[in-house]
């Protein structure tokens, strides 16, 4: 298996901040958030590929991106909160990387994200109820990770440092 560190889970639940952590510590790796390397890639937004060119065309970038860095090695892969919804994705991960869940209740997550408006998946309707509902579909595959870490009521900091503490043991 490849050295690499994959964080799953819903947006909200910390995986970009605690990867960024995790770059800061960790010598040699390399940060590859999914999401930016698609805007990257296409120069447009994540909300505005969702709204010109809907979900589906998203989804195969992403796989396409999933793709592309799964070959590499010590990187600390941020995938978006669906990405992991794709077998293929999700075999791909698992393969190649130690895959965390970030875990978060609904209630949590709409704390954490419910100033931001660049969220294509909750443009409408947007509740504690459907994040219950849009983590309902998703949780059985998230549970497929190798490690899952609450974080609720934890900075990224400190579930940066509890991931750090699985690796090492790991060792």
């Amino acid at each position: 298996m490849k050295n690499n560190i994959t964080l799953i889970g819903m947006m909200g639940c910390g995986k970009t901040t605690t990867a960024q952590i995790l770059s800061k510590v960790l010598p040699g790796f390399t940060l590859v958030d999914i999401d930016e390397e698609i805007e990257k890639s296409t120069g447009k937004k994540i909300s505005e590929i969702f709204l010109k060119y809907g979900e589906p065309h998203f989804r195969e970038l992403e796989i396409n991106k999933i793709k592309q860095f799964t070959q590499g090695d010590n990187q600390i892969i941020s995938a978006g909160g669906g990405a992991f919804e794709d077998p293929d994705n999700r075999r791909r991960l698992l393969e190649n990387s130690k895959v965390f869940f970030l875990k978060a209740s609904p209630a949590t997550i709409y704390e954490r994200i419910k100033a931001e408006n660049h969220r294509p998946l909750l443009r409408k309707n947007f509740s504690v109820e459907k994040i219950a509902h849009i983590l309902s579909l998703r949780e059985n595959n998230y549970k497929k990770a190798n490690y899952i870490i609450d974080t609720d009521k934890k900075s990224p900091a400190l579930v940066a440092g509890e991931i750090m503490g699985v690796i090492n043991a790991k060792s």
